[in-house]
């Protein structure tokens, strides 16, 4: 199997399928960057390529380990992500992401970018780069706090590669745990959440559960941006001795195997990780099914 025939099985756009929420064990807050990273191990393990975009790299917690999913993806072995966009505003976490580049060995051959700004507006360079291609596997992590990510970005990065290409996989996390409150706290006309949702139409969500914010949410992945797997995964806080859902990680993808693979990261995610000669043995063929 060749590194690109993964991303050769959708020769025409299928239609949308329906939205599934998640039904396994709680993955907790603090463990979401491992899910993320074990994910890409499985997916890459597979293609053996790949590229990874990261729109707000910066570690969100520096006291925890194991907790920064750049530097976890980045560290992942074998290593057979490639290409490497990290972004972010804050000085300090810039001055993180380019500390981790640094500390990278010079063998296998991989290239980083560390883009200084607004992903907002350097998603631009990202994509105008050359990179990424119509046969290119990229996947893109949203990691926001609330509101900073524009809908506009998400239409862009759903957009760059021509009708028939599985599109760029996205992993944006919804901040469902607090986001009614943050919008009760936006009055109409405000750019923010307009910017945010990408109309005057996030409105219609005051008042509405996380969940069901979460479920319209990956509706428009599906139904605006045509991913056909869409599917948001609750991330959960460890709150006096049990749980509650803090965030949806909405997972949109073209390919019809990678909810099976985010489901193995999701249900292993604190098991220690499979050798390579294990997930050549499980996932080998997998994928070409």
């Amino acid at each position: 199997m060749t590194n690109d025939s993964l991303f050769q099985d959708l020769p025409h756009q299928m239609a949308p399928v329906s939205i599934m929420q998640a039904g396994v064990d709680p993955v907790w807050t603090e463990h979401k960057a491992k899910l993320i990273a074990r994910y890409l191990r499985y997916f890459v393990f597979i293609t053996k390529h790949g590229c990874y975009v990261d729109g707000f790299a910066g570690p969100k917690n520096k006291d925890l380990a194991d907790s920064w999913a750049a530097e976890l993806v980045v560290n992942s072995e074998p290593r057979f992500l490639k290409q490497f966009f990290l972004c972010d505003q804050d000085p300090g976490q810039v001055s993180a992401l380019q500390s981790l580049v640094s500390s990278q060995p010079s063998a296998p051959k991989r290239t980083f970018q560390v883009l200084p700004g607004d992903f907002n507006a350097t998603v631009d360079q990202v994509l105008d780069s050359g990179v990424i291609g119509e046969k290119t596997a990229t996947f893109c992590l949203l990691d926001q706090y609330s509101c900073e990510c524009h809908w506009e970005t998400v239409r862009k990065l759903a957009r760059h590669k021509g009708d028939g290409a599985n599109k760029i996989e996205q992993f944006y996390f919804l901040a469902t745990g607090w986001l009614g409150r943050s919008l009760a706290g936006f009055k109409s006309g405000n750019p923010v959440p307009d910017n945010w949702w990408g109309s005057s139409d996030w409105l219609e969500l005051q008042g509405l559960s996380g969940d069901l914010i979460a479920i319209k949410m990956a509706e428009r992945f599906r139904d605006e941006l045509g991913y056909r797997f869409v599917r948001p995964w609750p991330i959960y806080k460890r709150e006096k001795g049990k749980g509650r859902i803090m965030f949806h990680m909405i997972h949109a993808s073209d390919h019809p195997e990678a909810h099976k693979l985010m489901k193995r990261a999701y249900k292993h995610v604190l098991d220690v990780p499979e050798s390579e000669e294990q997930l050549n043995l499980e996932l080998a063929g997998q994928l070409t099914k």
